[in-house]
């Protein structure tokens, strides 16, 4: 049965050199404010291997699921059998001058940059209030794409919301 337009799930790909901090946030944050009209992922393109513990506290601080995160490498979508995407973003500056796999299916991409929480030097409290900020600016982009009327707008004006949704 063919699926209709308000019916379609889109998949989104977040991804992030490390995948352990920015690109996990923006998964919990999509499957969480996506209602269901979204599915997120999110991988690297050189895994730490594990998941940030004050990535997981503020994914937690929002009210939001914090199990089934693992950092993995982008390899994992890029192969064959593997969902395909509808959109990538890569939301840290390292991953957007990468040279990035093929993603079956050509979906649309973007950057949406935003620094490092994991690479902040300090305090707890200080490593805590940087990743804050990174939360509340991906939770802020990732907002506004939900709300563009996707199955409206033709290819060119949803690349440009998207480019623009990257430098709010």
């Amino acid at each position: 049965m063919h699926e209709t337009m308000q019916s379609r799930v889109y998949n989104v790909l977040f991804l992030c050199t490390g995948n352990s901090a920015r690109s996990v946030m923006a998964e919990a944050i999509l499957n969480s404010v996506g209602h269901g009209r979204f599915r997120a992922f999110s991988a690297g393109s050189d895994p730490t291997g594990k998941v940030n513990p004050f990535a997981l506290e503020q994914v937690a601080k929002a009210g939001l699921p914090t199990e089934g995160y693992a950092s993995k490498s982008w390899d994992e979508f890029a192969r064959a059998g593997a969902a395909e995407m509808d959109f990538v973003f890569t939301v840290c500056s390292d991953a957007a001058g990468e040279a990035c796999p093929v993603w079956p299916g050509h979906p649309m991409t973007a950057h949406w940059g935003v620094d490092d929480p994991a690479k902040h030097r300090g305090t707890e409290a200080e490593k805590r209030r940087v990743f804050a900020l990174a939360y509340a600016q991906l939770s802020h982009r990732i907002r506004t794409f939900v709300s563009l009327p996707i199955d409206k707008l033709n290819g060119l004006s949803l690349k440009k919301n998207l480019q623009e949704i990257g430098k709010s």
